[in-house]
């Protein structure tokens, strides 16, 4: 095969149709940012209703603002550095209400 028969339409629809465009991924991300973020402030209520602690809503508020910035990261092209900060920040979190708040 010779390099001209590799870029056929045909070779290039079917490596196209197997991953997911820049544009769908950066709406993925957004999409799942905005998910996490109605959830966080879910968990926030929750947790201010079973207890009153500066520290929970410290906790909580940065994850929210986390996820504010991954989305206008995503809108801004850069969706590898918004999902790695997406889950780095919500893990941390997590770990952080499970260990350090009482």
């Amino acid at each position: 095969m010779s390099a001209s028969d590799q870029d056929t339409p045909a070779a290039t629809s079917e490596a196209e149709a197997t991953g997911m465009t820049p544009r769908q991924a950066r709406r993925l991300r957004m999409a799942a940012a905005s998910v996490l973020l109605v959830a966080m402030a879910a968990v926030l209520v929750i947790r201010l209703a079973s207890r009153t602690s500066v520290l929970v809503v410290g906790v909580y508020g940065l994850a929210m603002i986390l996820c504010g910035v991954v989305i206008e990261l995503s809108r801004n092209g850069r969706t590898r550095l918004g999902t790695w900060l997406l889950v780095a920040g919500l893990a941390a979190a997590l770990v952080f209400d499970w260990l350090i708040l009482p």
